[in-house]
């Protein structure tokens, strides 16, 4: 019979399997990779049974927790429970704070099923804690550069060639500019950060001890950026990507528009995913409206519009070149350029893409500075 476990770096270096009983409500605020939503009470059970905690104790709420998952309902639980043990016999299960929950879950599996399946010791609460001191911890200890460059030269994609990124981008389901909505949602903040902390864990035990990230914003789409490692991008070397105008349209148009497009159209089908495309590249337009300028909003929404009219009745996406070549040299290439002038004195090296990652790669084999 396996113990209850304490380890948490074992379980997220293992990508161990879980069994969470929190109510779906606790769930859908943050969890795990690889968790499993099976939880003892739904959300209405579990706010009866806390009104009852406040008003009559505890005693009296298991009592009604006992009436409220009784007969179908909890055999039906049961059986899940049940059958996530069988199919997982690794793995464990957790609630909030590895108590009552856990413990009755725990108990009824034993004595129905004899299952005999260990819990996370401090549950949920504890595994949190620490995935947030391992984040901490690493911005402590290890070195860190970021890339930065013009939009669209491709900086996630040199990242995705190193061995040592954090990708915040990929961890928010964000490209993290004014246009970087996916066709699917974004994570919840706990699982954008608990994403952030797990890479971070398995690449140190890898013995990795730089990372690299894209510069970035505080906000990552709707995706806030941990604040100890934010402070931390304000200081650290930067390295610049550098490529040509129309590498860069051509890099973009990919990006946002044909592969975007084919991920709605995947998603929701050809009518619908077309005209959710369509909406998503308008009101990402809006999104930057006040910082435009009235008449430069109006004059590249329109030439946005007419693309997306083009794309819908030929499929031909030349006029997205024209928005994009637009609003890259009226708009993002200007206010890059500020902040390349501002950050002046922390870029340690420029150059195109072979370059830079060459350059990365050898900068990973020195000490760490820290």
């Amino acid at each position: 019979m396996r113990p209850d476990c304490t380890d948490f770096r074992q379980l997220f270096l293992d990508d161990v399997p879980m069994m969470d009983m929190r109510a779906p409500v606790e769930f859908a605020k943050g969890a795990f990779p690889g968790a499993v939503n099976l939880p003892l009470m739904n959300d209405q059970e579990r706010q009866k049974v806390g009104t009852c905690y406040k008003q009559k104790g505890q005693a009296e709420a298991i009592v009604l927790g006992h009436k409220l998952v009784s007969g179908e309902i909890k055999q039906a639980r049961l059986e899940a429970w049940a059958k996530f043990a069988e199919d997982h016999p690794e793995g464990y299960l957790y609630c909030f704070r590895g108590g009552l929950r856990s413990h009755l879950v725990q108990k009824v599996l034993r004595d129905e099923k004899g299952i005999h399946y260990p819990l996370v010791e401090g549950g949920y609460k504890a595994m949190r804690h620490f995935l947030l001191e391992t984040t901490q911890q690493a911005v402590a200890q290890c070195d860190f550069v970021l890339v930065g460059g013009l939009t669209g030269t491709g900086k996630t994609e040199v990242l995705h060639l190193l061995d040592n990124e954090l990708d915040l981008e990929g961890y928010a389901n964000h490209r993290g500019s004014s246009f970087g909505k996916r066709a699917t949602a974004q994570p919840a903040q706990i699982d954008f950060e608990n994403r952030l902390a797990i890479d971070v864990l398995k690449k140190r035990a890898r013995g990795i001890e730089q990372f690299v990230l894209e510069d970035e914003g505080r906000i990552v789409g709707s995706c806030t950026v941990p604040l100890e490692l934010y402070q931390g991008m304000q200081q650290y070397p930067l390295v610049w990507l550098e490529d040509s105008l129309a590498n860069r349209v051509e890099r973009i148009l990919r990006d946002y528009v044909i592969d975007l497009s084919a991920e709605f159209v995947s998603l929701h089908g050809e009518e619908d995913g077309r005209r959710l495309f369509a909406e998503t590249l308008l009101q990402s337009m809006g999104r930057i409206q006040k910082r435009l300028g009235g008449e430069r909003h109006q004059r590249l929404s329109e030439i946005l519009r007419q693309a997306l009219d083009e794309q819908q009745r030929s499929g031909s996406v030349e006029l997205h070149r024209v928005f994009i070549e637009s609003l890259l040299s009226e708009y993002y290439d200007p206010m890059y350029a500020y902040q390349r002038a501002a950050k002046a004195e922390r870029i340690e090296f420029a150059g195109d893409a072979v370059e830079v990652r060459e350059y990365l790669k050898a900068r990973a084999l020195r000490e760490p500075r820290k």
